[in-house]
C-alpha cells in the first residue's frame, strides 16, 4: 500500500497501486467473459483500458501462482484455473506482488531509530492491526462475488463515505 499525500486537501489516504487494481479488474473481466472459452488479453485490454503489455506482465504472475492458465493457438487466451468462488481478492493482489503494508517498517518492528537501535514506533501495533484487517477483508471477498451480475457487484460492495473524523489531517 502506498500513502499518497494530496497537497490540495492535505488528507492522507491509502491506495492500492495500479498493479493490484488492474490485476483485480482483469480477473473480474476474465471471470465474467471466460464461460465460452479462453479470453484473449487484447479483449480484456479493450474492455478495461489496460495495455496488453501490462496485462502480459500481470498474467505471467497470475499464471505462476496458478490462478490462470494460458491456452495457445487460434482462439487462445487465458482461463481461470480455479473456480471463481475459490479465488479471493487477496490471492490476486498477492499474486502480482502487491505489497499490502501500512507500517513504515514492513512489519519488521524496526520503525524508529533510537539510542537503543531500531525499535518499534509507538503506533506500530495500530498499523500492524490495520494490515491484518485489510488482508482479512480482501481474503473474505471472492472473485465470484465481484464477477456476479453488474448490479449485484456494485451494490454489494458499495463504498460508504468516510466521515471527516476518520481522515488524518496533515500539517
Amino acid at each position: 500500500m502506498l500513502f499518497l499525500f494530496d497537497k490540495f486537501t492535505r488528507d492522507q489516504t491509502m491506495r492500492l497501486t495500479t498493479k493490484g487494481r488492474f490485476a483485480v479488474n482483469a480477473m473480474i473481466d476474465l471471470a465474467r467473459n471466460g464461460g465460452q472459452g479462453p479470453v484473449a488479453l487484447a479483449a480484456i485490454s479493450e474492455r478495461q483500458d489496460i495495455s496488453v503489455a501490462y496485462l502480459e506482465q500481470l498474467f505471467s504472475k497470475l499464471r505462476r501462482r496458478e490462478l490462470v492458465r494460458s491456452v495457445r493457438g487460434p482462439g487462445g487466451g487465458y482461463r481461470l484455473l480455479r473456480d471463481p468462488a475459490d479465488i479471493s481478492v487477496a490471492d490476486i493482489v498477492f499474486a502480482v506482488d502487491e505489497p499490502l503494508d501500512v507500517t513504515r517498517c514492513q512489519g519488521n518492528g524496526n520503525c524508529q531509530q533510537s539510542a537503543k537501535g531500531n525499535v518499534e514506533c509507538i503506533t506500530h501495533n495500530l498499523w500492524a492491526s490495520l494490515n491484518e484487517r485489510i488482508i482479512d477483508y480482501l481474503e473474505s471477498v471472492s472473485l465470484q462475488e465481484l464477477a456476479g451480475p453488474k448490479q449485484e457487484a456494485h451494490t454489494a460492495f458499495a463504498v460508504r463515505p468516510v466521515s471527516r473524523a476518520m481522515t488524518c489531517q496533515g500539517k
